[in-house]
């Protein structure tokens, strides 16, 4: 009776590690539609920017825009590596914004857009660098790039900085549309690691802290497979 009782735990503990690879497998997988959310946060600031500031830049951010706004385009049209390099004609890609026009709002949009664009071509480890570089302090564009960064971790396997990128990014989000989603991602991948412990504080955050947010709703069955 005790050895069909600890064969039947047994099985029920690989059940729920196969349960715990199988969602983190498909979190990478999903989390590649990070990279287009954070695509569009950068588009609505630019713009934003522009209709608000277009008259009171100073002439070189002004440039700077422009020449950013031409990058989007291609951006948008799936044209990732002209968007980094340059288009032969008047655009010089984002690495030419990022050196013209150093110090800039645009210099600094243009580093989060080159890291996507490499990022949408598979080039992890040259996206990295450009999203590392990246500086900002809202709620909003600055986690969802750290979230970016974060997937370029996972696409890589290395779930431990994966995993840290995204927890940054959710307590610089502090907010029930992004945090909870990013708290749970990392906390898959801890399970992944094998640190229950750190996925069970992070699940428990999303149902204490942002228990208005949609992941709230069924963030005890995660709970649950970590105890």
């Amino acid at each position: 009776m005790a050895k069909k009782s600890t064969k039947s735990k047994a099985q029920l503990q690989n059940a729920e590690i196969g349960e715990a690879v199988s969602r983190t497998e498909q979190y990478i997988e999903n989390n590649k539609t990070l990279i287009a959310i954070v695509a569009a946060v950068v588009i609505a600031l630019i713009v934003g920017i522009w209709a608000a500031n277009n008259y009171y830049f100073k002439p070189r951010q002004t440039k700077a825009l422009e020449a950013l706004v031409a990058g989007e385009r291609l951006f948008q049209a799936g044209n990732f590596q002209a968007a980094i390099d340059g288009d032969n004609y008047d655009y010089e890609g984002f690495d030419g914004i990022i050196k013209k026009f150093k110090g800039t709002k645009a210099a600094n949009l243009a580093r989060a857009y080159a890291g996507l664009s490499h990022a949408q071509l598979g080039q992890y480890d040259e996206a990295i660098p450009y999203l590392q570089k990246f500086k900002g302090n809202d709620h909003m564009i600055t986690p969802s790039v750290l979230a970016a960064l974060g997937n370029c971790f996972a696409q890589k396997e290395d779930y431990s900085k994966a995993a840290a990128s995204l927890v940054k990014a959710a307590a610089k989000a502090d907010n029930n549309l992004l945090s909870p989603a990013y708290l749970v991602q990392a906390g898959q991948l801890y399970e992944k690691l094998g640190d229950k412990a750190t996925a069970l504080k992070l699940y428990q955050q999303v149902k204490d802290k942002y228990y208005q947010s949609s992941q709230a709703a069924d963030i005890d069955k995660y709970i649950e497979l970590v105890k």
